[in-house]
This record gives structure tokens, C-alpha cells and sequence, in this order.
């Protein structure tokens, strides 16, 4: 039996079925993503949504949707659902649903009278291109099925408005249809593996509505372009293949297409592989360069998340060839900014003071997985960079001060990952000595010291480093451990600020804390009962001022409550590693359990992944983007790190 599998009681009833979505990419940025009912409730749902170059890479929807009509006796039945202006649902197709699974490919079992037709979805590979295959299951008599492709050519985060400047122009070619609408845009080609009959019979359809959108208080209305619909007779047994790309290719070769691609899918038949999907949904190939996009529909490539996401996304899934290739991109444009000053026009954040820090973390990762001779022929040189460029004051904002420690000014602009702002001013600013930025330096800098054993060209450089970190372990505590027994958040000057916040999860989770085992029993104990949730930790404590559980209300609203109380998933694999470092093999069953939060996720919000945080009060719901990389990435090597203690 399936693992992602939804019967018919659920699909047909609406309230259950349309807050579950689904994600496919295709690693190179493009995706398809609505409802398991395959109603669109986002402006970013779409069949076909491709970054386009020419528009700065930003991504755009194509083919909102596509239709199918079952004709029998000359009566249809519209399999398609639409919510339109005034909440009206139209046509109604999700009645005729008998079941969901979602174990290799979406695949949706639809019964209409002796109808039985399944529906199958797949992207390919490293190309935009989405494949749609029909099945007739079961039939007593003549069927033909009608292909409505519903079209919008616009930024995802835009909306389409009725318009004269469309051209209308549906131009044939094999077995399809080519469109085109706006001067700039791809052309879009549609074609089948059979030969279809055409009928060019060209209108806006008026008025859809994207609840999700409503809810968040953003426009939520738009006019989509139907160009016509296509027709085609099917037998018991048969199937039909429906094509959208942004080429044109041979109908022949969609079969074949088709299966290639099924073949080399994991099924979602474990909590496991479901995050192993949903992890690789966020490579990104680009010629000879990969990345980590941090998340849909609307992530980016973003430095600190990919460092972050890194160890997660490749080790834990045992993908060292990716980790090798997403740290080389990363570290490339890394070192073109430290060399040049020049960002980084593909990874954002390249600029940002904690992701050399972030960096050496994931370096650090990779020599504990791999073993510390293997990371110091690869990474040694990148790490010697990295901690005498921060040692020596180069870094951009991020300068060593009184005894080791590393300070930073947040007071203007956001510098950690608790980056919400509004008007460009940030809403936590956190500035001057931060806890996680001199956790993670102390940490860089004895890993540094134990990476470079041995080497005789760094005899100078770990001298130096041994030295700072000797400094930094016994000022560290001073500075942030309080008398209640938990860290400050961030020191400047004067003030010490004392919100209870995740960033100390950090600060005892890492290999090389500055804290003995008595401290960080004490600060964990303060996470545990203040920021610990089913879906991660809280990023501020229900007892400290500001706490605001829910990501709900107007864009303002939730600005100031992404990082005043909602819960991140991601944090679980520092307070993890802490747990076992304070309690050893005794704590395994206990992070176990915490993982069972994780878990029940898999069939709600986007099935199969993790969003991007969680409402701090229960029942914990969603919220933000639906699959985030470095959420998923982070109980991926959590799971990782209990099946090595497991064995």
C-alpha cells in the first residue's frame, strides 16, 4: 500500500482535500504545483511554471491548468475543479475522484459511471517539459476525451487581467498546438502522442480565484486565456500522453520518455524517501554549476540556506558528488566576493557575515561523514581562507573584538537568518556580539585547528587560531550565559538582550561548544520547555514579550510574527545533536519520538515535505512556503544521525 494514499472520502470533501498540495520539479528551477484535487489556490500553482532568463530568472506560469472532459454518448463530464468570483466551485470534477497516491507519480483514479481513467503526471529531467499520462482503466462503450488547456503566461507572483495585447494565434504543429501570447515569452508547445482534432475556439475565462491568497490578504483574482481544446478517442487499455514544453518534440518518443524518466524515481514509501524527494526537488542545474533553491514556490538560491542545507541535502542521502558539486559552486562565488567584493548575481547573500561561518559548518559535516583526511585534501585550503579572513577584520561586517569574539551591525539592516524587516528595518535587530555568530566561530576555529593537524604550511595559522579559540571559550560565557541559566540572544554594548530564542539550540547543538556538558544541560533545559513544538522549535518563548504564535493576518502582520513565536523544523537538528550530547545513548528513543511530529506532516500542507514553519500554539499548522530545504534537510540528517546510533 501506498504511503502517500488519499481515498475518495477525502478527495470529494473539499475542506480536507484543498489545503493539501503537491510539489514536482524538475532541478533546474521549472515546477508544477496545485492541490491533490488540482484546484490552483495560489497564484504560484500552475502545470507548468519555468524560470525564464530573459526575465531575471524569475519564474513564470505557463499552463495554469489542463482540463479533461469525458465524452460518452455525447454527454461530458468535466474532470477539471476552478474556484471562481463569490467562492463558487466550478466544474465540480473532484465528485468523480475515487483515489490519490502519490508513491512514484501523482496518479489520481477518477470514476465517471463504467468510466475508470487514471491520470499520471511527471516532469522530466532537466527540462521544462511536463508529461501527462491518461489511462483508460475500464470502458462499456465509446469514450473521447477533451483537453481544455487553461493558459497564463505571467510572472508567479503577478496576476493576469483580460486583455487586447494577447496574440491569439494558436499555430499547429505535430500532433499539438504551439502558443505564444506575450512578446518576450518561450513558446509554449502542447502536443499528444496521438493525433488529436483541434478546435480553435479561443476565450478569457473570467474571474478565478486563489483562496490561499485571499487568506493572506494579497490579490487573489485573475482572467486566464483558453485558446480551444483538443479532442481524442480512447480505447479500454489505452494511453494517452499529453506533452507541454517549451520545445517542440516527436510524439513518438513520448512513450519512451515517459517510462525513462518513471524508472529512475524513488517511492514515497517511507518518512525517509518522501524527504529524500522533497530535498532533491530543491537541486537546481545550471550548465555545469548546481545549486540548492530554498524552497517553493517562491524560494531562491540563497548562501546561508545552503550551506545550512547542505549536509542534509547530499551526505544524509548519500549523495557525496552533489555535495561536492553545490559546495564548489557555492564556494566559488564565495571566494569571488572575498577576492573582488563583486555579489553574486545567482546566489544571494554570498555578502551576509555568518556565511563563511556557516560554511565551515558544512565542511565540518562532511569530515565527520567521510572521514578527516578525505575533507582535509579537499577542503583545507577554503577553510584556511575563510578563518583568516575572518581572523584578520576582512570580513564585511563582522569584525573579531575584545577577547576573540565576533560582533556585527544589525541595528540598519538584517544580518542573521531572523531577517524579517519592514521597510528594509529589521523587526528583531539583532546586532552587536550575537550568540549563534561566536558559537559558530568558536566552533570554526577549533575544527579549523584539528582539520589542519599535521600540516606543516598552517603551523602558523593553527597557532593563532588555538589562541583565539582559548580566549573566545571563557568570554563567550561570560558575556552569554545569564543567571537564569540560558544564553542572551545577542549583547550590544550595555544590553543584554534576554528573549528565550532558538539561536542557543545552535550554540550547545554544535560539535565544539563553548560550554561544558553542566551548561548546556541547563540551556536545554530552557529550550525544551519554553521553545520545544511537535513541528520544531519556537523562535521566541510564549513567556517573553512580543510572542506571536500564528503567521496570520496581513503581509505586515506576518512579517512581525515570522520570527516572534512561530515554530522552524529545521532548528530540531541542533537541539538533536545537543540532546545526544548531553544525554548520549539514553536520549535516542527521546529524539525518536520528537521525529513522529515530522512525520504526520507527510500528508498535510504539501504531502511529502516540510513548509517553512509552523504556528508556535497547536494544532501547529503550516505556513509560508510549502516545502522548505533547509526544514527538510535538517531531520533528513537528524534521521541520519539516530540510524548511525540505531546500528
Amino acid at each position: 500500500m501506498s504511503y502517500l494514499k488519499f481515498d475518495k472520502n477525502l478527495m470529494i470533501n473539499l475542506e480536507h482535500s484543498l489545503p493539501k498540495e503537491m510539489l514536482r520539479t524538475n532541478q533546474s528551477g521549472a515546477y508544477h504545483c496545485t492541490t491533490i484535487v488540482d484546484c490552483n489556490t495560489r497564484k504560484q500553482h500552475g502545470l507548468l511554471v519555468i524560470p525564464i532568463k530573459e526575465f531575471g530568472n524569475t519564474s513564470h506560469v505557463m499552463l495554469s491548468s489542463l482540463d479533461v472532459t469525458v465524452l460518452q454518448h455525447g454527454a461530458p463530464f468535466n474532470l477539471g475543479l476552478h474556484r471562481y468570483q463569490g467562492g463558487v466551485y466550478s466544474p465540480n470534477g473532484h465528485k468523480y475522484i475515487r483515489e490519490f497516491d502519490c508513491e512514484s507519480v501523482p496518479r489520481t483514479t477518477f470514476r465517471v459511471g463504467g468510466v475508470i481513467l487514471t491520470r499520471e503526471k511527471i516532469f522530466i529531467s532537466n527540462e521544462n517539459r511536463i508529461l501527462i499520462r491518461y489511462t483508460l482503466v475500464d470502458a462499456h462503450s465509446p469514450t473521447t476525451l477533451r483537453f481544455k488547456p487553461i493558459l497564463a503566461f505571467r510572472e508567479a507572483n503577478a496576476l493576469c487581467v483580460a486583455n487586447d495585447a494577447i496574440n491569439t494565434e494558436a499555430r499547429p504543429v505535430d500532433n499539438g498546438v504551439a502558443c505564444c501570447l506575450y512578446p518576450g515569452y518561450p513558446t509554449l508547445y502542447m502536443q499528444m502522442n496521438r493525433k488529436p482534432t483541434w478546435t480553435y475556439e479561443p476565450n478569457w475565462y473570467n474571474g478565478f480565484e486563489y483562496v490561499k491568497d485571499l487568506e493572506r490578504g494579497v490579490p487573489y483574482c485573475e482572467d486566464l486565456w483558453v485558446p480551444g481544446y483538443f479532442e481524442v478517442p480512447i480505447k479500454k487499455g489505452e494511453s494517452i500522453i499529453f506533452s507541454a514544453g517549451v520545445s517542440e518534440v516527436s510524439p513518438r518518443s513520448l512513450k519512451g520518455m515517459y517510462e525513462k524518466e518513471i524508472a529512475g524515481r524513488t517511492c514515497r514509501t517511507s518518512f525517509f524517501n518522501c524527504l529524500k524527494n522533497a530535498v532533491k526537488q530543491c537541486y537546481f542545474r545550471e550548465d555545469d554549476k548546481m545549486y540548492l533553491i530554498s524552497g517553493y514556490p517562491w524560494g531562491k538560491i540563497l548562501a546561508r540556506n545552503t550551506f545550512m542545507a547542505l549536509p542534509g541535502a547530499t551526505i544524509s542521502i548519500g549523495h557525496k558528488d552533489d555535495f561536492h558539486l553545490i559546495m564548489a559552486t557555492a564556494i566559488d562565488e564565495l571566494k569571488k566576493y572575498i577576492e573582488t567584493g563583486e555579489r553574486s548575481d545567482r546566489i544571494m547573500g554570498i555578502d551576509l557575515p555568518d556565511v563563511p561561518l556557516w560554511a565551515i559548518w558544512a565542511i565540518q559535516q562532511y569530515a565527520k561523514s567521510y572521514g578527516w583526511q578525505e575533507a582535509r585534501e579537499r577542503y583545507l585550503d577554503i577553510v584556511v581562507e575563510l578563518l583568516d579572513y575572518i581572523r584578520d577584520n576582512k570580513a564585511a561586517n563582522l569584525r573579531v573584538v575584545d577577547r576573540g569574539l565576533v560582533a556585527s551591525n544589525g541595528n540598519d539592516t538584517p544580518v542573521t537568518w531572523m531577517n524579517a524587516a519592514l521597510d528594509g528595518r529589521p523587526i528583531v535587530p539583532r546586532s552587536g556580539l550575537i550568540v549563534e555568530f561566536n558559537a559558530l566561530w568558536y566552533n570554526a576555529l577549533v575544527f579549523g585547528t584539528k582539520l589542519a593537524e599535521g600540516v606543516e604550511e598552517t603551523t602558523d595559522d593553527v597557532a593563532s587560531w588555538e589562541a583565539l579559540a582559548e580566549e573566545l571559550k571563557p568570554a563567550f560565557v561570560d558575556t552569554f550565559l545569564n543567571d537564569y541559566g540560558y544564553l542572551f540572544d545577542y549583547v550590544n554594548g550595555s544590553y543584554a538582550d534576554p528573549s528565550v530564542r532558538p539561536n542557543m539550540a545552535i550554540a550547545i547543538g554544535l560539535d565544539y561548544s563553548p560550554l561544558d556538558r553542566r551548561q548546556r544541560k541547563s540551556v536545554l533545559d530552557i529550550v525544551t520547555r519554553e521553545l520545544l513544538t511537535p513541528k520544531g522549535l519556537r523562535t521566541l518563548s510564549p513567556k517573553s514579550y512580543g510572542y506571536r504564535p500564528a503567521y496570520l493576518g496581513s503581509p505586515q502582520d506576518r512579517e512581525i510574527a515570522l520570527h516572534n513565536g512561530p515554530a522552524r523544523p529545521w532548528l530540531i537538528g541542533f537541539y538533536a545533536d545537543a540532546y545526544l550530547k548531553v544525554f548520549g545513548m539514553s536520549g535516542v528513543s527521546y529524539i525518536d519520538r520528537m521525529l513522529i511530529g515530522f512525520e504526520d506532516e507527510m500528508t498535510q500542507g504539501c504531502i511529502g515535505s516540510l513548509s517553512q514553519l509552523y504556528d508556535g500554539n497547536p494544532p501547529f499548522s503550516g505556513r509560508g512556503a510549502i516545502s522548505h530545504v533547509t526544514n527538510v534537510a535538517e531531520v533528513l540528517r537528524t534521521l541520519t544521525t539516530l540510524k548511525k546510533l540505531n546500528v
